[in-house]
């Protein structure tokens, strides 16, 4: 086996090696074993392909906690970035060919992970270790350490010097209001002096038709006081429920 012959960026995995007219006189001139011309793993591929994959998981997974260190993170979602990588490669390895690797490759990409509401930065994450194993488990293992360094330097850069980020915050107002009261104009002049823009998105009746609920899309500043914004809604529609969702993503109502 002649492994990166093709240099750092060389496939690692001998079955991956140009086949001769002759596989008795490809072993003679290249000393590659019989595994590696029938297509096989060899076990050094085996362990090189997965323990790198390890190791960049987990460093994806430092990159991941190091960025969500104010907002807080699961543990459950570091443990998968760093397994996920492992498991990618482990699949790709018992696939003999790369077409067949692709596909399941992008087979992963439809499980759950689309289907939940959720940060789109968290669900990069997991892309970002789902290709590294991908790299791993065609055997580029010098692609995949390569990608890991660049994207990684790009996401802590954008998160250090807070690229895209702006002062107001997209959130959703409920605000529940008795079915006799007028409303029309009524919260205006509150959500004019905590929000830079909003809009009513929705009118929908609540208990059996006694009550309406209000539902408004704000863009509140940093700085705004909350309780004393929730507060003065307060005195206005009753002394009812009043709901800020601090998360769009938490609330599918929001721009439907």
């Amino acid at each position: 086996m002649q492994m990166f012959e093709h240099g750092f960026f060389g496939n690692v995995l001998s079955k991956n090696y140009p086949d001769t007219s002759s596989a008795s006189e490809f072993i003679a001139n290249t000393g590659t074993t019989t595994a590696a011309v029938s297509g096989d793993v060899l076990p050094s591929e085996f362990f090189l392909c997965v323990i790198t994959s390890l190791i960049l998981g987990f460093l994806i997974s430092v990159i991941y906690m190091y960025t969500h260190r104010k907002e807080g993170y699961a543990q459950s979602y570091v443990l998968t970035m760093i397994m996920l990588p492992s498991i990618v490669t482990l699949i790709l390895l018992l696939i003999n060919t790369t077409y067949g690797a692709l596909s399941l490759a992008g087979a992963f990409t439809l499980v759950r992970f689309r289907s939940v509401p959720g940060d789109p930065k968290d669900i990069t994450y997991i892309f970002y270790a789902m290709a590294t194993g991908v790299a791993c488990g065609l055997g580029y293992i010098g692609f995949a350490v390569i990608f890991f360094v660049v994207i990684g330097i790009i996401v802590v850069a954008l998160n250090t010097f807070n690229v895209g980020g702006c002062k107001r915050n997209h959130m959703t107002l409920k605000i529940t209001i008795p079915e006799n009261l007028d409303y029309k104009g009524v919260f205006d002049p509150v959500l004019r002096k905590y929000t830079s823009f909003f809009k009513l998105r929705r009118i929908k009746t609540t208990n059996f038709g006694t009550l309406f609920e209000l539902i408004y899309s704000v863009d509140v500043y940093d700085d705004m006081d909350s309780k004393k914004f929730i507060d003065e809604l307060r005195a206005l529609n009753g002394n009812l429920n009043i709901n800020l969702v601090f998360f769009k993503y938490d609330d599918k109502i929001y721009e439907q």
